[in-house]
């Protein structure tokens, strides 16, 4: 299939040079690991940061909501700004600017400058993943399936181990500590990608144009269209899930928190068990989370009243959602075998819209209407995919996702 240019023209990406495929695979991972826990550590740190700078809640909160905006425009700019850069130059100089932020955030001594640090770690939140999202089809054409599954599997680690593991260390020596923490490790994942990761020379250059082109090509704006509203719903409900595990009779707020990790765990298994499924068939996966999410989210309301059924159905939620950005990742790079990195960063930018547009959603359906509202909404919001993606039919006719390689070996912009 051709690729997908502003100037329409038949260009493909360059392959990989020599590596070390599987180990470029784990440092790609430690990278996503990296930018997700940076992301999500203030949810477990906000009273903290609020007592620590002197300001409100809410004020604290948007050192959540800011990083996500951020990513979300500069996800599909970056490629366009860094369009004639090596790939590998450009992830290691992202981890460097991630760990700058996280040391100025560790540093910060008034709120407008942990403000200004956070909105740093949007650009590298949307960068690390417009570029990072589809490499496992470059570096190993054969495994793609599997080595983008091992790629998103940093976001359920993330959740499973490094944002916990930061709230703990905040909690022990203060918020400060777990932000130096993250801003020590940075360093270490970008010598790894510097040291695994082969010579990247970009391949078709990403310009603005670029991306009218690519959401014109069949089967990409309805596989964008079921990822923004799956994400949405999913954040809808997740955002405010813990209202409706408080009402189940026998759960505590440890037990609540233990259901919580294992959830996370479920979604470890979800992103390789997805992963395998949309090697095969990335419009099947899709379907099946849909109508997972679509139907599991809303019986946690008739659950509420059974510890067993709640606990059976939140680990299947996670294990469900776990599929989501494999699957679709994998879609839209059969759509447009020839245009990845510009499909992930629409991939990217749309992703993170529709967390802060969930978030946003299940909080006013919260205030409004309670927490039962919510779940409906949120599974109203997954069912409404279904039909996106049944329209989309295959994407990339029958080209099979792990053979969708770009194999012009002297392709150069």
């Amino acid at each position: 299939m051709p690729s997908t240019t502003s100037t329409g023209t038949h260009r493909k990406t360059a392959p990989a040079g020599p590596g070390r495929p599987w180990p470029a695979v784990l440092a790609l991972a430690a990278a996503t690991f990296c930018v997700v826990t940076t992301e999500m550590l203030p949810v477990g740190l906000l009273t903290a940061l609020g007592t620590g700078l002197h300001v409100s809640a809410g004020t604290a909160g948007l050192t959540v909501t800011l990083p996500g905006l951020v990513a979300a425009a500069s996800a599909p700019l970056l490629p366009v700004a860094a369009r004639h850069a090596d790939r590998r130059t450009v992830l290691c100089a992202l981890l460097l600017l991630l760990t700058a932020a996280n040391l100025l955030s560790a540093l910060a001594p008034h709120i407008a400058v942990l403000l200004f640090a956070r909105a740093l770690v949007g650009v590298c939140i949307g960068g690390v993943w417009a570029i990072a999202a589809g490499l496992g089809a470059r570096l190993l054409p054969q495994r793609a399936g599997r080595a983008t599954a091992l790629i998103f599997s940093g976001i359920a680690v993330a959740s499973v181990l490094g944002v916990p593991a930061g709230t703990v260390l905040g909690s022990l020596t203060g918020w400060r500590w777990a932000f130096a923490a993250l801003a020590a490790l940075g360093p270490a994942v970008a010598a790894a990608l510097f040291r695994t990761l082969p010579p990247l020379p970009p391949g078709s250059p990403v310009r603005l144009g670029t991306f009218r082109a690519l959401l014109r090509t069949p089967g990409v704006a309805r596989g964008l269209s079921a990822v923004a509203l799956l994400v949405t719903g999913h954040f809808t409900a997740y955002t405010y899930v813990r209202p409706v595990l408080d009402r189940v009779p026998g759960l505590g707020a440890d037990t609540a928190g233990a259901l919580l990790l294992g959830y996370g765990l479920a979604g470890v298994a979800g992103t390789f068990a997805g992963g395998a499924l949309a090697t095969r068939d990335p419009r099947r996966a899709l379907l099946l989370v849909a109508a997972g999410l679509g139907t599991l989210i809303p019986l946690l309301i008739p659950a509420a009243g059974s510890p067993a059924a709640a606990t059976a159905l939140l680990v299947l939620w996670g294990l469900v959602y776990g599929g989501v950005s494999v699957s679709a990742q994998t879609w839209l790079s059969a759509a447009a075998p020839g245009a990845r990195e510009a499909g992930s960063a629409l991939f990217a930018g749309v992703f993170n819209t529709a967390i802060a547009l969930g978030a946003f959603t299940g909080g006013r359906t919260a205030d409004a209407l309670g927490p039962d509202a919510v779940l409906c909404a949120g599974g109203a919001l997954a069912l409404l995919a279904l039909p996106a993606v049944a329209r989309a039919g295959r994407p990339g006719g029958t080209r099979r996702p792990e053979t969708a390689g770009d194999p012009a070996p002297r392709a150069r912009p």
